[in-house]
């Protein structure tokens, strides 16, 4: 049997490959076939897997990806993977190929999250089907070729208890951060990238009572969170020819409409800020965000610097989140992995 697209015998695989082509699902079936006097009923299916794999899914990524404790997939341009299972980077026993390899699957993956990606659009943040965060840059913009990040959604609904038991915090921290839940304290979660922030948070939003209707705003859907009346809003890009744009800063006017009794914001970093501060000072309680900080000393800085950003006045900022934020709550990863670092009183740093 002749595989599709003029190609036949036992290179056309590879030629597929090689072309970056994206057939029907069919088509690889038929590509597969076209193998079957050598490699039998089990191998043909065997192929058509890698294929599929090769051709319209992750390719040589697929086994890291599949694996549960992975939740962060770094490849370099030179093909290199290296994987974060919350203890720090490692080198990943897979490649992907050359650069050539690289590029090809990072421009694959942002079709999959419908963006493009090419040399006019050198980068790209989307979302994969299967909820992966995909971040790309092409050469110029990085040396070496392609690279590709990928964050790995792990929908595993952990309570504080849970994170106890992995040693991210102790027992008395767990209860006071219980008793901020159930006081409806506004709280702030910082820490640097991959400290375990939308973790905690989630596990602190499991313990707001279920008659409680939670609305979370966030650029790309990361948090899962285990609590019956949650409503999710996602900010949205702009389209190829650059409308469709929804801002944070807009999704949270949006949830302010629609009754919220905690409103959460899953990353604060632009001009979003200004509307949380006006929303936690104007009666809307227990809300809370995560932010990018390398300290609790750090975070009316970070704030405040985010503030400018939207316009306000840095004392004027600098006022409203004395007001606003009542507890902040600090990560960091150290060999130990992530823990909780500390447990503040906005007033008090305020005050340093």
């Amino acid at each position: 049997m002749a595989a599709p697209g003029g190609l036949s015998g036992s290179g056309a695989p590879d030629e597929l490959i090689r072309r970056g082509a994206t057939p029907s699902v069919p088509t690889i079936g038929q590509v597969a076939r076209a193998e079957s006097v050598r490699l039998g009923d089990r191998g043909v299916r065997r192929r058509e897997h890698e294929l599929r794999s090769a051709l319209v899914g992750l390719g040589p990524l697929e086994p890291v990806v599949a694996d549960p404790s992975v939740t962060d997939v770094l490849v370099n341009g030179d093909g290199q993977v290296w994987v974060d299972r919350g203890e720090g980077v490692e080198r990943a026993p897979v490649v992907v190929g050359d650069p050539v390899d690289v590029r090809r699957l990072a421009t694959r993956l942002a079709g999959l999250a419908g963006r493009r990606l090419d040399d006019a659009q050198p980068w790209v943040d989307g979302l994969l089907p299967d909820g992966s965060r995909l971040h790309a840059v092409l050469p110029p913009l990085v040396d070496g070729g392609a690279h590709v990040s990928l964050r790995i959604p792990r929908h595993r609904h952990r309570d504080l208890d849970d994170l106890v038991g992995t040693g991210m915090l102790d027992d008395e921290t767990a209860e006071r951060l219980r008793q901020a839940v159930a006081q409806r304290r506004s709280v702030v979660v910082s820490g640097g990238t991959g400290t375990g922030k939308t973790t905690l948070l989630a596990a602190m939003l499991a313990c707001v009572p279920a008659e409680e209707r939670i609305l979370l705003v966030e650029d790309v859907a990361e948090m899962s969170v285990d609590h019956p009346h949650t409503v999710r809003l996602q900010s949205r890009s702009a389209n190829t020819e650059g409308v469709g744009r929804v801002s944070l800063d807009e999704l949270v006017r949006q949830a302010l409409r629609m009754r919220p009794d905690r409103l959460v914001v899953g990353e604060v970093r632009g001009p979003e800020v200004r509307e949380l501060l006006m929303a936690l000072n104007t009666g809307h309680e227990g809300g809370c965000g995560t932010v990018h900080a390398n300290a609790a000393a750090d975070v009316p800085a970070r704030l405040e610097a985010l503030g400018t950003l939207a316009g306000m006045a840095p004392e004027v900022t600098r006022a409203q989140v004395a007001l606003a934020v009542d507890l902040v709550v600090h990560l960091r990863r150290g060999p130990r992995g992530r823990r909780v670092e500390e447990v503040v009183a906005m007033g008090d740093l305020v005050g340093r």
